[in-house]
């Protein structure tokens, strides 16, 4: 299962997330290309964009039940000031 505490800081504000147990599978950004891309660097992917309609969070949500390592999150915080207390905690 996910881990808000332990998501990549590339993700954006919001209730999807990746944390670091993604192994770069590819599934979540052939799932749902709207909303994830791969950190090159890292090699890993991320939220770049949260859903913003019933079909883009149903996307969200068959790659986050398909993700072989359960590294997609929907628990995420919704504002920056949610998020901010989270790494703050860290």
């Amino acid at each position: 299962m996910a881990d808000t505490a332990n998501r990549y800081q590339e993700n954006i504000v919001g209730l999807f997330y990746v944390d670091n147990q993604c192994i770069d599978c590819d599934l979540c950004r052939e799932t749902a290309p709207d909303n994830f891309a791969r950190f090159d660097n890292g090699g890993y992917s991320y939220v770049y964009k949260q859903p913003q309609t019933p079909d883009e969070e149903a996307r969200c949500k068959e790659a986050m039940e398909g993700c072989p390592v359960e590294a997609i999150g929907s628990n995420g915080p919704k504002t920056q000031e949610e998020l901010d207390a989270l790494l703050k905690a860290k």
